[in-house]
């Protein structure tokens, strides 16, 4: 039987060392066991009465732990953790499945947005959230014990040698030690004290594991530095020669205050350098000369549309490369952690393949919501061969099916084949009209004729039009072929074809919005004029007929999730940039100072008399402080607009010392490589998808397809039948088998001997570069893994098969078809 198979690979061998021996030795001592002999080196029990049972125990509690193990493997492999912070022992595992939760992981998240929000409240405070020095001590050492709590359950489960051999750890332990001390620190002193420290805080943010996107950004920040600073050496090479230059040329004149001295002319180009203060920063010397101008166009020209291209060229092939290596390591650690998977689900009587039995038991802890249908579905979809065991070979596209939404497919090529035969025939002549090329050209011709007569009717109202007083005739007319179309639309298509796409949902959100605004436009609902504008987003339809623009669109849609994660990595280094800033620049502007600097009139608030009237006039730009974080945050980012923010720098030097033009100026040289991985991003997106989309030229016949990866699965009733069985007797009791026996019941209303399900998923990057880099996946990078790996595995495969390969016939399983496969949706 399937259930006395032993696991070639017992897990965690300390706590299951000796599973047959044990049981051989309890049979010789108590002398009425069961039976055992040696054939060819492995022992083969013939069970007595007694202890029987308990083998079968000790077995089922091995291939649990083995189900067990197999899924966190796979797990580390999808989520990209390194094998050696692995659980090696069932305490380890414990402390492992604690941090491996989603409370776990909302609790590390929660921490450390309360760590960060606390700068609101500590002085310098935001005036409304201000709390007692008391109260925001209490809470960050609260919170600090959390963190160390999260700390603990790590070295239980990863263990002193592989904690401190953990280095973003390490980094964070040094930070709450140092934290944990100023906290203790500020409580018995009662007052905050300088604590530069603060910004470190969201170190604790980014090592949380929903924040993995933005260490990922981190890294290839990180990665990208070399050549980024190759070539800031290099401008700031010829910023230094010119500089050198500027004072000796125009430092004679005594009215350019821009290079009197060599460290006016080095911060004068440098602010140049983002044309800040261009052509300010000539004048001086052109009011004296007119062929001093030839200095600047050769400056700007070197170091703005040379070298500064040439950074972003190099930072992008960099990018680029990083993103290649990135995809292929990721790959390949997929590859290994299948490889470990598969050791451990194979057993010594089925070494070369994985059962049923044992798939299931491996997504009850890998997916533990997915019904047993599904499970057996995803099962179907790996066994592309139909042989009675998945191989290897299946196994190493789990990661392609394991994210599917399966649906039966319906018995007829329509929604509306079942219906009779005359409306079947309105029905299919509605559906070959919308799927027609004539339809989509003719709406596409409406949208352009709405968008010019938008354009007309907006361009000639006048100043006293009223929206509440007149509904346009074209508004009405309009939307009334919209309304037609989606009808038409939803009836060709059906519900659930019509919603499946992207652009037809687009369509109906802006139609339904269309009509929201009419209805506020008839009965005079003024707070919901503003429906009104999002009419012209109709326009945007027009945009998917050419390939080249559907590529734009869809680049837009995909850069989505990973903006909203650069987002926030430029966030937390606006963070840290506050932190500082706040601790040396804290009201130290404020309104008429800065009357020694040459930015005085920017910072100056005085009340001026003209005629019989007193006007205040004002500078504002007082307003561009370090007085708390929120402040902090809106100074900040107009220093990365970089539209006069020498101004805001020369303002606080003039009130500290020269040398916080360094903070300033580091915060730009910061920004700026941020700002260009951004961009290079954007661009390695971009021409990713134009490259992709040239090297496989797919006939895209409607342009609104966007089925994605789609895996079909046949189920016949008789494997429907006997996969219920299996699962009675393995796992009976779950309520999850209802899903199973929903298939059979389908079967029996329809009257079919066998039904179809589609597997779908929406198409990721992973799976583009997969089409992308097939030939050098399958001829270099897989060769290269074997080359390293395969050796390794060889060897411990020919050490654990010390019992014989019983036949496999013997051990039934449901029998699959071998009707299965994936396609992708175009």
């Amino acid at each position: 039987m399937e259930s006395d198979d032993v696991p070639l690979i017992l897990t965690w061998d300390e706590a299951n060392s000796g599973l047959l021996s044990e049981e051989t030795e309890r049979g010789d001592e108590n002398g009425r066991g069961g039976n055992y002999d040696i054939v060819n080196n492995a022992v083969i029990s013939t069970p007595g009465p007694q202890n029987h049972r308990a083998q079968n125990v000790s077995l089922r509690q091995s291939w649990e732990m083995n189900y067990q193990e197999a899924a966190i493997y796979l797990q580390e492999g999808e989520n990209n953790d390194k094998f050696f912070t692995h659980p090696r022992n069932p305490k380890a595992l414990a402390a492992y499945l604690f941090a491996h939760n989603h409370l776990f992981y909302m609790m590390e998240l929660l921490t450390g947005l309360l760590l960060m929000m606390l700068s609101l409240c500590e002085a310098p405070a935001v005036p409304s959230l201000r709390l007692d020095v008391y109260v925001h001590a209490t809470l960050e050492l609260l919170a600090l014990v959390m963190v160390a709590f999260e700390l603990c359950m790590k070295l239980r489960w990863l263990g002193f040698h592989t904690f401190i051999r953990h280095k973003r750890t390490m980094v964070k332990t040094c930070v709450l030690l140092l934290q944990f001390v100023e906290a203790i620190v500020v409580l018995i002193r009662q007052t905050s004290h300088v604590r530069v420290t603060r910004a470190l805080r969201p170190i604790f943010l980014v090592d949380c594991r929903y924040c993995g996107a933005v260490r990922r950004n981190l890294r290839q920040i990180f990665q990208s530095l070399p050549p980024f600073i190759d070539i800031l050496l290099l401008l700031l090479f010829f910023m230094v020669i010119f500089a050198i230059l500027g004072f000796c040329l125009f430092s004679p004149n005594t009215a350019d205050p821009y290079f009197s001295t060599l460290e006016n002319s080095l911060v004068s180009l440098f602010v140049l350098l983002t044309t800040a203060n261009f052509p300010d920063v000539m004048m001086p010397a052109y009011s004296k000369n007119r062929w001093s101008c030839v200095f600047f166009i050769v400056y700007l020209s070197i170091e703005l549309y040379f070298v500064m291209n040439l950074l972003l060229a190099v930072v992008f092939d960099t990018f680029n490369d990083v993103e290649k290596m990135k995809f292929k390591s990721l790959l390949l650690h997929k590859r290994s952690a299948i490889d470990h998977a598969f050791q451990l689900l194979v057993s010594r009587q089925r070494p070369m393949g994985v059962t049923l039995k044992q798939f299931d038991g491996l997504m009850r802890f890998y997916r533990p919501r997915m019904s047993a249908r599904d499970r057996f579905l995803t099962y179907k979809a790996l066994n592309t061969s139909g042989a009675p065991m998945l191989s290897l070979q299946d196994f190493y596209k789990f990661y392609e099916v394991t994210g599917l939404k399966w649906k039966a497919r319906r018995s007829g090529e329509h929604w509306f084949d079942d219906l009779p035969h005359t409306t079947f025939l309105i029905f299919k002549g509605i559906n070959l009209l919308v799927k027609s090329k004539a339809f989509q050209y003719a709406m596409c011709v409406v949208v352009a004729i709405n968008g010019v007569w938008i354009l007309v009717e907006t361009y000639t109202l006048n100043s006293g039009f009223s929206w509440s007083r007149f509904v346009p005739w074209s508004y009405i007319v309009f939307l009334t072929i919209y309304g037609v179309e989606v009808l038409l639309k939803i009836t060709g298509l059906g519900p659930m074809a019509y919603f499946s796409s992207g652009w037809n949902l687009f369509d109906f959100t802006v139609t339904v919005f269309a009509f929201l605004g009419l209805i506020a436009l008839a009965f005079d609902m003024e707070p919901f004029y503003f429906i009104v504008v999002l009419r012209p987003l109709q326009l945007l339809r027009l945009f998917k007929i050419k390939q080249r623009y559907r590529n734009v669109l869809d680049t837009m849609f995909e850069l989505f999730p990973r903006m909203a994660s650069l987002g926030l990595t430029l966030i937390i280094f606006y963070y840290s940039f506050a932190i500082v800033g706040m601790e040396f620049f804290a009201d130290v502007v404020y309104p008429n100072c800065c009357n020694t600097s040459t930015v005085a009139d920017s910072y100056r608030q005085i009340n001026v008399t003209i005629g019989n009237k007193t006007v205040l006039e004002e500078g504002y730009y007082y307003l561009n402080n370090f007085n708390n974080i929120l402040s902090s945050f809106v100074t900040l980012f107009e220093l990365t607009v970089v539209n006069n923010w020498y101004i805001t720098m020369e303002g606080v030097t003039s009130m500290t010392t020269h040398w916080s033009r360094l903070y300033f100026m580091t915060f730009y040289i910061v920004t700026m490589v941020v700002m260009t991985i951004i961009v290079a991003f954007i661009l390695d997106a971009f021409v990713f998808r134009m490259n992709y989309s040239r090297k496989n030229r797919e006939p895209v016949e409607n342009p609104e397809d966007e089925n994605g990866i789609v895996f079909e699965v046949e189920v016949s009733r008789d494997e429907a039948l006997a996969t219920l069985e299996l699962y009675k007797q393995t796992c009976p009791g779950l309520s999850s088998l209802s899903s199973l026996q929903g298939v059979l019941q389908t079967m029996d209303r329809g009257g079919h001997s066998s039904l179809v399900y589609l597997g779908r998923r929406s198409r990721t990057k992973s799976d583009l570069s997969m089409k992308m880099y097939e030939e050098e996946i399958q001829l270099e990078w897989y060769t290269e893994y074997s080359r390293e790996n395969l050796p390794e595995q060889d060897q411990s495969l020919e050490r654990d098969l010390d019992s014989p390969v019983s036949d496999p016939a013997s051990f039934p399983e449901p029998q699959l078809n071998s009707q299965t496969g994936p396609h992708s949706g175009n």
